[in-house]
């Protein structure tokens, strides 16, 4: 009797002392805060014939959905030489051979821009999630794939990742979507999950969720207060998540491209973090870093976090079928994004936002594309695609932004003038 007592005060007392181990063991996520990271915009958003998402060349195509030379939607063509899964495109280059295109659709191709994000040093993406396009069975489709491709991609290479819901093109009646679809990405995908999702990325103790377009004076066809009631649903216990806003470029002022009402300023301080829009609102000659300072001191004194945005440059010749509006925002080799990026570190920001990733459409994109030179032809009509500078590497862009990161990471040697790669 007096044996087994011993025997269970042992086991007892190597249980307890377990306890606190267990604890401790709870999962915790990666990226607990937005604060000192450097972050890009994933649109995911293109398809190719041929592979599994059945939407033909979507996003590459153009008027009519005709993806053929004279009518595409994007202005540069994608570095595929490291992919391993690519699908031949109409077009062809001026040698006679067949250009080709990749998916964000197959894992492989997802996976290798999170592998570039790895070695480059950009600490992750915010997955653009189109609400206009889940509203129909073969876009959730699409974007939920090009989800699980990422989650998978930053999780075995250790990347930050969030959800980023576009509401363009929405209607007042579609804005409840998004909480809809959130629950439905946290039963499917345990986003919120650390044990599961190690590097979804979290700001304030929550899970991060950011809605973007909200604001802007282009006569949306939602409201202020559509928004307004959708971020107290998302605030409630059972989201209880982190909010961040995407709103337009002059939101602190109320004035050039945003809605001249007092209401976007009491939502975006039931927010956590406000991301204003800059793309298209300014070139190196016309960018005022006082912008930011003001925005600063607004979120500071209002308790909101603050990420504002850089990006390369701007073109979109063949979306509108113009010449003259190719490298409509010059990227001067990449001085304009280092102009943005030197500014507002020197203003005070703490992170940024990259737009975009992957975006050709409009010429953002930072990831490797072809240089000029390199590119196929398109067509017969005085229509072309642009590149990245024929003098400069096709991961020049992705170089730079890593130099951002690194800068934000707090490394030294840093200054206005846009780093030599050595």
């Amino acid at each position: 009797m007096k044996k087994g007592y011993i025997v269970y005060m042992t086991v007892l007392v190597v249980v307890l002392k377990s306890l606190p181990a267990m604890a401790g063991d709870i999962a915790k996520p990666i990226y607990s805060s937005y604060t000192g990271l450097v972050m890009a915009g994933y649109q995911g958003w293109f398809a190719a014939e041929g592979d599994s998402s059945n939407r033909g060349w979507y996003h590459y195509r153009g008027s009519g959905g005709v993806f053929e030379p004279g009518n595409t939607n994007v202005d540069f063509w994608p570095d595929i030489r490291e992919y391993t899964k690519t699908y031949k495109s109409p077009f062809k280059f001026a040698d006679g051979s067949d250009a080709y295109l990749y998916s964000p659709y197959d894992e492989e191709s997802v996976d290798l821009h999170f592998k570039w994000m790895k070695e480059y040093g950009i600490d992750g993406v915010h997955m653009q999630r189109f609400v206009s396009e889940i509203k129909n069975p073969s876009g959730k489709r699409h974007f939920n794939k090009v989800l699980e491709n990422a989650l998978k991609a930053a999780k075995k290479y250790g990347r930050a990742i969030s959800v980023m819901y576009d509401l363009s093109g929405c209607r007042s009646e579609d804005i409840a979507l998004v909480e809809t679809d959130w629950r439905e990405l946290e039963q499917t995908f345990k986003l919120t999950d650390p044990a599961v999702n190690p590097t979804y990325l979290w700001h304030r103790g929550k899970p991060m969720l950011t809605i973007w377009g909200v604001g802007f004076n282009d006569r949306r066809r939602y409201t202020i207060a559509d928004v307004d009631r959708l971020v107290d649903r998302l605030s409630t216990a059972e989201h209880n998540v982190a909010i961040m806003l995407g709103v337009p470029y002059y939101w602190s002022t109320l004035g050039n491209d945003t809605e001249p009402s007092a209401a976007l300023h009491e939502l975006i301080k039931k927010a956590d973090i406000v991301m204003p829009w800059a793309v298209g609102r300014y070139d190196s000659r016309a960018f005022q870093p006082a912008v930011v300072a003001s925005d600063i001191a607004w979120c500071a004194a209002n308790g909101v976090d603050y990420v504002p945005l850089v990006f390369a440059g701007f073109s979109w010749g063949n979306m509108h079928h113009n010449p003259s509006i190719y490298h409509q925002i010059p990227r001067l080799k990449g001085d304009f994004f280092w102009q943005q990026v030197a500014a507002i570190k020197r203003a005070g920001a703490k992170s940024l936002y990259i737009a975009m990733f992957d975006e050709i459409d409009e010429g953002t994109a930072i990831f490797k594309c072809a240089n000029e030179k390199d590119t196929p032809l398109n067509g017969n009509g005085g229509l072309r695609f642009v590149g990245i500078e024929d003098d400069l590497p096709t991961d020049h862009y992705l170089w730079l932004a890593g130099q951002a990161a690194a800068w934000f990471h707090g490394k030294t040697g840093f200054s206005s003038e846009r780093p030599s790669r050595r």
